[in-house]
């Protein structure tokens, strides 16, 4: 519906400008093009019963509801959205730079947001542009993953933002991999991801954490041992599976305050759901 709406705007200013995107039209090719226009129109009508389908679109082309509605669902959150409108204001026209900016960010990440702060879309903050991230699905997440592993500073905050309380191990690490996708090689990087987590993990279960006795290093240790299950279930390279009675003695061998019913509840919940990172 939006990229309909986008061409239907597009191709209007195109009209009022008198050019293609092929270049400038001559004043025949108008009179054409207009006479073309008036025959499909005509027949749209014709076929549609009298509902005029291209001034139905026109029209919602300028609905501001409608636009704020598209721009509110796709970003859900701009800092311009908390602002007083600035004088010429449309959502049509914020949808068309936020899909730019967009698609900015997803040729170069730095670029992308420069963008969305020189037109006053995003302040200059980590936590705003954290929250932008968090509320926003149209960004590349490879660029993306380059673009936290630089901004640990925006990481922080788009961490905090993860609310983790009452959820199952397995079920929380793969919501914060969903968000903050996982490199695809152990380094540093995954360390950092996973350390944050844990703690995060921590601070939103207190309660559970003392019941269990776990500690965020305990919980640090519990994440790479689900990654590793993960890959070692799903990869089609690993040909002995590992056992839950393997996992179990493992696990346990390296975080020995662990129950062993708990350890193996998680390795239920990758058997059954998959992998942690995927």
């Amino acid at each position: 519906m939006g990229q309909g709406l986008w061409r239907v705007v597009r191709n209007q200013q195109l009209q009022q400008e008198g050019y293609s995107e092929q270049g400038y039209l001559t004043r025949e090719q108008s009179r054409r093009m207009a006479a073309s226009n008036i025959s499909n129109t005509n027949h749209r009508k014709q076929v549609q019963g009298g509902i005029d389908i291209y001034h139905l679109l026109k029209d919602l082309a300028n609905d501001e509801l409608l636009w704020q509605g598209l721009c509110k669902s796709t970003w859900g959150h701009c800092s311009i959205y908390n602002k007083n409108p600035p004088l010429g204001f449309s959502f049509r026209k914020l949808y068309m730079q936020l899909d730019e900016g967009s698609l900015t960010f997803n040729a170069n990440p730095d670029e992308g947001v420069n963008y969305f702060m020189s037109k006053g879309i995003l302040d200059d903050s980590p936590k705003e542009i954290a929250k932008f991230i968090f509320c926003t699905r149209t960004l590349n997440w490879k660029k993306l993953r380059i673009y936290l592993d630089e901004r640990r500073d925006v990481l922080d905050d788009l961490v905090t933002l993860h609310n983790f309380r009452n959820q199952f191990l397995p079920n929380a690490l793969r919501e914060f991999f969903r968000h903050i996708h996982a490199p695809e090689e152990r380094g540093e990087y995954l360390e950092t991801l996973i350390t944050k987590f844990s703690h995060r993990f921590c601070a939103c279960n207190p309660d559970l954490m003392r019941e269990l006795g776990l500690s965020p290093d305990a919980v640090y240790v519990l994440c790479y041992s689900l990654i590793l299950l993960s890959i070692d279930l799903t990869s089609p390279h690993v040909k002995n599976k590992m056992s839950k009675r393997e996992f179990i003695r493992n696990t346990r061998r390296a975080a020995q305050n662990i129950s062993e019913d708990f350890v193996g509840h998680l390795y239920d919940n990758i058997y059954l759901i998959g992998h942690v990172a995927a």
